[in-house]
């Protein structure tokens, strides 16, 4: 199937490119600015790299790997879900334990993480998909209601991990060019977009719904979510890609020729929107560069 977009404001290139194909589920990727995409097959534990041009090569085997980031020294951050942890990759292989327990228990199934500029990361666990019987920590309401744990999370550049919003099942997260908003996907049953507001700690000062994700009929869910620089939010839905004002309001649907399950901003200019869809993974090009990841700006 080919899909032809006609969103003249958004996209500067109408069908997306397929890069490559053979997964079974794409998902977590994750622009280097050395040249090259990082993403993960979900379901086979395995981290890839691909270069434009190029075919994709196995950096290294997972457990459960899915949402990645960079922190400030640019080391590889992934959501491990089979492992209930995040894990830090250094340059020379090295893997390290960033996050696993929150007061005692161990995380549901981390999913995806961004960073903050002043080092912070934040990440997603949902429980959903966590046997009741295996879910070790407490909802708000205490131990009696273990179905109540997911939620956003919070780990302080020290180590610190803290609770900064119980969510019904939140997936992909993006930052506010100013930081000032994290948006989160909730993805299971009600379909919409969490605008979480932080105040100057990066602790949760309100929140509200941002965007209602429930109409259509075509398959996909909310799950992956980007910012583009000048604030409109971006997050997979029924369709494609669904694309939002900084004021909630849907601008249009890009679509892919399979359906759309997360994507990153990348290339020299930000503006190669990178889409990981199931078995393949596409490009196309957008007219406005994605919000640079911190290490980026510190990069240089």
């Amino acid at each position: 199937m080919v899909a032809t977009n006609d969103l003249p404001d958004i996209l500067e290139t109408t069908e997306a490119e397929r890069l490559a194909t053979g997964f079974i589920f794409t998902e977590g990727p994750l622009w280097h600015p050395d040249g090259y995409w990082f993403f993960v097959d979900l379901r086979r534990n395995r981290l890839h790299r691909i270069k434009p041009g190029q075919a994709p090569e196995l950096v290294r085997e997972t457990d459960g790997g899915n949402g990645t980031t960079f922190d400030l020294k640019g080391n590889l951050i992934v959501c491990e879900g089979e492992g209930r942890r995040g894990t830090r990759m250094r340059p020379d292989g090295k893997i390290e334990t960033v996050a696993e327990r929150y007061q005692g228990g161990r995380f549901n199934r981390p999913n995806d993480v961004v960073c903050r500029s002043d080092g912070s990361l934040y990440f997603t666990d949902p429980d959903k998909r966590r046997p009741y019987t295996e879910r070790e920590i407490p909802g708000p309401a205490g131990a009696d209601n273990l179905w109540d744990g997911a939620a956003v999370y919070r780990v302080a550049p020290g180590g610190t991990v803290s609770v900064l919003a119980h969510c019904e099942y939140p997936n992909g997260l993006a930052f506010s060019p100013d930081e000032r908003t994290l948006y989160v996907a909730n993805t299971r049953s009600s379909k919409y977009i969490h605008a979480i507001e932080l105040d100057a700690a990066g602790n949760m000062a309100r929140r509200r719904i941002f965007a209602d994700m429930n109409e259509g009929k075509a398959p996909g869910i909310p799950d992956g979510l980007k910012v583009d620089s000048q604030g409109r939010v971006y997050c997979t839905g029924p369709g494609g890609i669904w694309v939002f004002t900084p004021g909630g309001k849907r601008i249009g649907i890009i679509q892919f020729p399979e359906q759309a399950v997360n994507f990153a901003f990348g290339g020299p200019d930000l503006r190669t929107l990178f889409c990981c869809a199931y078995t393949s993974v596409y490009t196309l090009r957008v007219k406005v560069p994605g919000n640079p990841h911190p290490w980026y700006r510190l990069r240089g």
